[in-house]
Parts: structure tokens; C-alpha cells; sequence
């Protein structure tokens, strides 16, 4: 119950500072090509059920038909602007209104597509348990994913053998730690990570 007071409370707060960046981002995204300002995505959450997730669009409109995997610097489905907002994650910030909603926490395990999900093992699914986050130990490490898959030469492979698994056994390591103090460690890590 904490959690949720947190996590309504943190994120109402934040949308009340950053508004004015978000309305410029949304402007600029507008200028960016055809398509939307936010792009929504059905993913997995608690308990595999399955939520409409808000981005800023970053990509070129029908890009996802083409994989849901991106690798940063190389993808030419990624437009200019969203680049930048991918690097440093502004692109996730309508993800704020996913946690107000509900759907989402400010920490807890990164919610996939359910084309990952239904490869996770009976352990790995424990994930589904706990709320997804808006950040989370997996965020901290693969903080530059795109990048690392880029450099790949089979990046859905690399994704599905390497990254997932190590990704899903630091979600099961903040489920097994997590506490309200765990939280902030991870909020202020994330923080100190896009800054430096």
C-alpha cells in the first residue's frame, strides 16, 4: 500500500515539474515525420496480464512491423529526435501516466512483449508477481541496450540467449530485496546514470 502512496505521489510530482519538457518534446516529435506523438504497446504485466504501455514515438511510423528489437545507433527505423530521447530515456517518461493508471511502478522488473514472456521459464516468470517498473537493477546494467545489440551480428539470438536471461535473474533479485529502500537506491542509481 506504501508502494502505491509512493508511486502516485512521485510520479504526480514529476509530471507537475517536467510538463513543460514534455510539451516540448511532444512538439518536436510532431516535427519529427508522419505518425503520432506517443506510441503505445501492449506488454506483460502483473499477473501476465497484458497493458497498453505509453512512449514518446521514436521511430518511424510501421517500424515495429519490421521487429520489436532496436540497436541503437544502427537502426535506421530510429528517427533523429528519437535518438536523443533514446539515449537519454526522455522517451519513457509518458510511462509516468502507465504508473498513476496502475498498470506500472516507478521500480520493478521492465515489462516485456509477450513474444519474450511465453520463453520464460516457470522461475523466470516469478517477474510476473510484482508490478513492472519504470526502472529496476536489469535498467541499470543494460542501460545502453541498443547499443550493446548493435554491435551484435544476430541481435534477436544475442537478445534471447544473453540479455533476457541476465536481465530476468536481476528482476528476481530485486524481488527477492525489494523494500522501500531498495527503491530508492535504484530510483537515485538511475538518476545518477543518466546524468553522468
Amino acid at each position: 500500500m506504501f508502494k502505491r502512496i509512493f508511486d502516485i505521489v512521485s510520479s504526480v510530482l514529476v509530471l507537475l515539474i517536467i510538463w513543460p519538457l514534455m510539451i516540448l518534446i511532444a512538439i518536436l516529435v510532431l516535427c519529427s515525420g508522419k505518425g503520432r506523438i506517443f506510441f503505445v504497446q501492449k506488454r506483460v504485466g502483473r499477473h501476465g496480464l497484458e497493458f497498453n504501455l505509453y512512449k514518446f514515438r521514436t521511430m518511424q511510423i510501421n517500424s515495429e512491423a519490421l521487429g520489436q528489437l532496436t540497436i541503437g545507433g544502427k537502426d535506421p527505423r530510429v528517427t533523429r529526435i528519437g535518438y536523443w530521447l533514446r539515449k537519454f530515456k526522455l522517451d519513457e517518461l509518458p510511462q509516468l501516466f502507465n504508473v498513476i493508471g496502475g498498470s506500472m511502478s516507478v521500480v520493478g522488473p521492465r515489462p516485456e512483449v509477450i513474444r519474450y514472456t511465453s520463453l520464460y521459464s516457470n522461475e523466470q516468470k516469478q517477474v510476473l508477481n510484482v508490478r513492472p517498473g519504470l526502472t529496476d537493477y536489469a535498467s541499470l546494467v543494460y542501460i545502453a541496450e541498443d547499443e550493446l545489440l548493435g554491435k551484435a551480428s544476430d541481435p534477436f539470438k544475442t537478445y534471447i540467449n544473453e540479455v533476457m536471461p541476465a536481465k530476468l535473474a536481476l528482476n528476481l533479485k530485486y524481488i527477492k530485496e525489494q523494500s522501500f529502500f531498495t527503491d530508492l537506491k535504484i530510483i537515485f542509481r538511475t538518476i545518477g546514470k543518466l546524468f553522468s
